[in-house]
């Protein structure tokens, strides 16, 4: 059995992360898999997906650590050709991925008790992410 759905999340750029973990957990139990796995994955070529302990300190420090990784001020040849500024949003995209697998079990999603599952969009500007969830597996 295969379900998919799409949610959107509104985001401020400059690796804003926010957490989906409740969003996909509702898209897991609407699917009626019990054993399977959930595919998590950004359509777009300047976010992406991953878990972290959700809370404000340590999102602080992924943010900064992305910056130091590859700094927003970078002059990128992608920004010089399209003008944009935003060619560092590509290479910590590509360096991050644009999705994840977690296994279900038992029609839940397999996570540690810290580990939350979230889109971080590293663009220049705010957006709405398009997000595609797929489950699959037998009910």
């Amino acid at each position: 059995m295969v379900h998919g759905e799409e949610i959107t999340v509104k985001t401020r750029g400059y690796s804003d992360v926010r957490d989906i973990t409740g969003e996909v957990r509702k898209v897991v139990g609407k699917s009626g898999i019990k054993n399977g796995t959930a595919c998590i994955f950004v359509i777009g070529s300047t976010a992406s997906i991953s878990t972290i302990e959700f809370e404000p300190a340590l999102v602080e420090d992924v943010r900064d650590e992305l910056e130091k990784l590859m700094s927003s001020r970078t002059p990128t040849r992608h920004s010089a050709t399209w003008g944009d500024d935003n060619g560092f949003s590509h290479i910590r995209a590509t360096l991050m991925g644009p999705g994840i697998t977690v296994p279900v079990s038992a029609g839940n999603l397999v996570l540690g008790t810290w580990q939350q599952i979230v889109v971080i969009d590293h663009d220049n500007r705010g957006r709405s992410r398009r997000i595609f969830i797929q489950v699959m597996g037998e009910s």
